[in-house]
């Protein structure tokens, strides 16, 4: 890239986050770094922006300020801490702000970026589903630029003709299917948090490795295509493709499927939205077809993964239920990782919640948060209820 750019990374030390300090790294004179944050891991981010020589690092827990600021004595790089700090890192002017905060906590600091009219790498697929309506509405009024980095929508961004959504024939979401996408409910009954987040192909967050083994991660990225691809959520298919080596494809009205390949590596398209519309040199592995030798499809079971179907509904019905999905699901997740319920519950108690709360669409980030909370509750109490 022959273009300086300025670039943000709120998340930087989650996965996204550090492979897109990779990316910049290895491209030192293409990028300059505006500001970085991070939830509670005060030594990767500060060694992170000693590298890069950010202007600005926020670490999201307040308690830890002063552990930051210490840690940058010397240095001239600005420091904050807390949800304040988080949104101040987004407001500041870049050109570029990698979106990489895990669930809704990323909500606030995603919509102080578009109201600048950034440019928006977002790989918080948690803001999308949850605020999905407003974030879109902001992008449109301030002229900012969504970019998935999710790499199954970053597929579709690359094989979409947007401006000729009417040709879409429909959008074909590729899913690994996870860990257990052969195992039985029996099988599945008894797995434990260890066994869980070792997915076979991609290296991932706790959070969303347990999402990919319910499949309520395809769930979650249906909504966020709906919202980012608007082509009606009925001409969105998941398709079940073990291998991850197509992302994802589009089918078209004459009968042409449009696939982007790659090998399974997030650099890939963090590299395609970070110098979009240009293109960049990335280090993931190279596609070797003639050694893969075949690619194979099949169908999700619906029974076996009654994540999809909970995910489904909710984009159907819209208003508030991909909110209270989300919102209830990160709650089951946390349990299950804490050892509080069984991985067959996550989806369960979603469901539950689902069943017992149903409030108005949301009109504003605070409705969003209220009804957030108030799933949140309902599914802590309905996991207390089951313990107890």
């Amino acid at each position: 890239m022959a273009v300086m750019r300025t670039v943000s990374i709120l998340g930087a030390t989650g996965s996204v986050g550090t492979s897109t300090l990779d990316l910049i790294d290895r491209n030192r004179d293409s990028f300059e770094v505006v500001a970085l944050t991070a939830h509670s891991d005060v030594k990767g981010l500060a060694d992170a922006a000693r590298r890069t020589r950010a202007r600005f690092a926020a670490i999201g827990d307040a308690a830890l300020g002063g552990a930051l600021a210490e840690a940058l004595t010397g240095t001239g790089i600005e420091t904050g801490a807390g949800e304040g700090a988080l949104i101040e890192a987004a407001a500041r002017d870049a050109d570029w702000t990698m979106a990489s905060i895990v669930g809704c906590a990323g909500l606030k600091p995603v919509m102080a970026a578009l109201k600048r009219g950034a440019t928006v790498a977002l790989a918080n697929k948690e803001s999308l589903v949850s605020a999905g309506d407003l974030m879109t509405l902001t992008a449109r009024t301030h002229g900012a630029t969504l970019l998935p980095v999710d790499s199954e929508h970053n597929a579709i961004f690359q094989c979409l003709d947007r401006d000729r959504l009417d040709k879409v024939r429909r959008i074909i979401l590729t899913a690994s299917g996870g860990p257990f996408r052969t195992w039985s409910p029996a099988e599945m009954a008894g797995v434990t948090p260890e066994r869980a987040v070792k997915h076979p192909n991609w290296s991932m967050g706790a959070k969303i490795s347990i999402d990919s083994a319910t499949m309520m991660n395809k769930g979650l990225e249906l909504i966020e295509a709906h919202h980012l691809f608007p082509v009606g959520h009925e001409r969105i298919d998941i398709l079940v493709h073990p291998q991850s080596v197509i992302h994802s494809m589009v089918e078209y009205v004459d009968g042409s499927t449009l696939a982007q390949l790659g090998t399974p590596d997030m650099r890939t398209p963090i590299a395609h939205a970070l110098a979009w519309p240009q293109r960049m040199a990335a280090p993931a592995e190279r596609l070797d077809l003639a050694r893969i030798g075949s690619l194979s499809f099949e169908v999700p079971d619906p029974v076996r993964f009654p994540a999809l179907a909970l995910a489904r509904a909710a984009v159907e019905a819209g208003g508030a239920r991909p909110a209270i999905l989300n919102a209830a699901n990160e709650q089951a997740v946390a349990a299950f990782l804490g050892r509080r319920i069984a991985f067959l519950d996550i989806a369960a108690i979603v469901a539950k919640v689902l069943d017992s709360y149903d409030p108005s669409s949301p009109t504003s980030l605070d409705e969003v948060f209220a009804i957030d909370a108030e799933a949140r509750r309902l599914a802590t109490a309905m996991m207390e209820e089951k313990a107890a």
